[in-house]
């Protein structure tokens, strides 16, 4: 099946992947040359209030990968979002209702800054940086995804968590006016994700906030989303309103509807099959169908950052 763009999203809305890699090759020089006259903090995150407008002041990371990343209409059109349908192409189409402005984020639970956050102040203490990530989905597909966000374990830091905050755990919007998919019973709503306090102050997870450069589209979890690249893409929750520091382990979507299926860690294992499916193996997104499939690699290539992490556990039984 072919699946078009959304039709609101004019051809010039969107940054050629050739002009975008030329912008980012020179941010990264920019970066580099004047790293020594900027102080700790001299940027902060920027976000306008604009569909796919420009993000201002991005700094490159040297986590990204170097592979090449998949195209902007592979990225926003083939993608998971339930509360907007359960097809791959349905958030696309549906998440024009989705309004991202006020947008305010509850946190919560054992940490000495909580409160409610307008998404303007939430986000201002940190820098953007671009990431290049490898992004594996549990259905055997995956892609390589150019995200700007901040980091989630400079979030965490700043919110400063007591010793009682063991899990972090994160709710997604909950609203049936603007998501129509919410009328299914796919899942007990609002969607819910969690990681271990350690998980979250590893410096791979960002919040994500843009897409190529430009603010993150609806259907990709707008205005802010989790990315942990070492986990399937169902760990990467969407359209973030509460964050909640907590000293047991968190409910999470999938595990609370197919626990069998689907286990609290979420951690790219070849070795461990989906019930219904091999993890060995993979396809890329957008490459051609005769090109066939490549190997899975362990927490998806990010090993060295991620297996102290699960050292002291099975990685069979906790999945």
């Amino acid at each position: 099946m072919l699946i078009r763009k959304p039709a609101d999203i004019k051809p010039s809305e969107i940054t050629s992947e050739a002009n975008y890699f030329n912008r980012r090759d020179f941010i990264r020089a920019g970066a580099i040359a004047g790293g020594s006259l900027l102080a700790p903090n001299a940027l902060s995150a920027v976000v306008p209030d604009g569909r796919y407008a420009t993000l201002p002041d991005i700094t490159a990371s040297p986590f990204s990968t170097d592979e090449t990343p998949n195209s902007f209409e592979d990225i926003s059109t083939y993608n998971n979002f339930y509360e907007f349908g359960l097809s791959k192409s349905a958030p696309a189409m549906n998440a024009g209702s989705l309004r991202t402005r006020p947008w305010s984020i509850e946190v919560s639970g054992y940490a000495e800054k909580t409160g409610t956050f307008n998404f303007e102040d939430f986000i201002k203490p940190f820098d953007l940086e671009e990431r290049i990530y490898r992004m594996r989905c549990v259905e055997a597909w995956s892609m390589v995804i150019p995200w700007v966000g901040i980091s989630l374990a400079e979030v965490v830091k700043h919110l400063q968590p007591t010793s009682d905050a063991k899990y972090i755990a994160f709710e997604t919007l909950n609203d049936r006016e603007q998501m129509p998919g919410l009328r299914s019973r796919a899942l007990d709503w609002p969607y819910r994700e969690g990681l271990t306090i350690e998980e979250a102050l590893n410096p791979l997870p960002i919040l994500a906030v843009g897409l190529y450069g430009k603010v993150i589209p609806n259907q990709n979890g707008a205005p802010i989303r989790l990315v942990v690249p070492w986990k399937y893409g169902f760990k990467g929750i969407k359209s973030i309103v509460k964050i909640k520091f907590v000293s047991r382990m968190p409910k999470t979507s999938w595990n609370m509807s197919i626990p069998r299926e689907y286990g609290f860690y979420a951690n790219v294992n070849p070795t461990v099959d989906h019930p219904r499916w091999s993890q060995a193996r993979e396809r890329r997104i957008g490459g051609s169908l005769f090109a066939g499939k490549q190997e899975t690699l362990m927490f998806n290539g990010y090993g060295e950052h991620v297996a102290h992490l699960y050292k002291d556990l099975d990685l069979r039984r906790n999945f």
